[in-house]
């Protein structure tokens, strides 16, 4: 068995994305302060961003539909148009953050790019998700792009069969354990988890420990080695 083609998430495992979604839920939880204390907000605005999901998809332009609704919610359709001018500028910034690689990706990147095929699978907003891309310098190293509105095991079997020699000559790699390691292997590839040190509470899952084709690595640099020992 040889692996082919390799599928690397996007946020949180070439670049950051998490801590900015932090940030911007404080400063959401500082313009309602008057509303609510800070637990109960977050509360809220998970519960309408994970009801929103089906209708907005995941991206920053969902996020914040689902901080403006919420902030209607809160205020019982009264919230101040400071308040609503304020999210949405918010929202702008979030578009327009400076794209930093994690530590060790683009070299790994480059190494993995020799020996396989290089799928990018990632849920999000099209636009914003292909503006990264191309801002990481990280494009060209990539055989396909895949922005998927969901990562479930037909997800990824269609993926690994489109762009490569299927699911079982395919590895992914991710920091979503729910996203991008339980669905990989249920299709048949393998899957490598590399945490982020924030991880969204809609993309936690139990890790499938002991299971033949799951490893656990500490970085992406841990990546290129772990393909050749499977390989």
């Amino acid at each position: 068995m040889s692996i082919t083609t390799v599928g690397l998430d996007a946020d949180d495992t070439l670049w950051h994305n998490e801590n900015i979604f932090r940030l911007t839920h404080e400063r959401f939880c500082d313009l309602l302060a008057e509303v609510g204390d800070r637990g109960e907000l977050e509360a809220k605005l998970a519960e309408v961003e994970k009801r929103n999901l089906r209708l907005y998809g995941y991206g920053v332009k969902g996020f914040t539909l689902s901080m403006i609704e919420t902030a209607m919610e809160l205020t019982g359709g009264e919230a101040p148009a400071r308040v609503i001018r304020e999210i949405l500028a918010v929202g702008r910034e979030m578009l327009t953050e400076p794209v930093e690689p994690l530590p060790g990706v683009e070299d790994a990147v480059a190494e993995l790019a020799k020996a396989y095929r290089l799928v990018l699978i990632t849920k999000g907003d099209l636009l914003h998700q292909e503006q990264k891309l191309a801002a990481s310098g990280l494009g060209d190293l990539f055989t396909a792009v895949e922005i998927v509105s969901e990562k479930d095991a037909s997800t990824y079997a269609r993926v690994f069969e489109r762009y490569g020699t299927g699911a079982g000559e395919a590895a992914m790699c991710g920091n979503s354990m729910r996203s991008d390691i339980l669905p990989a292997i249920e299709a048949g590839a393998w899957a490598a988890h590399v945490p982020y040190p924030l991880t969204w509470a809609h993309e936690v899952a139990e890790a499938p420990t002991g299971h033949a084709r799951f490893a656990e690595l500490a970085s992406i640099r841990e990546l290129p080695a772990w393909l050749v020992r499977i390989g």
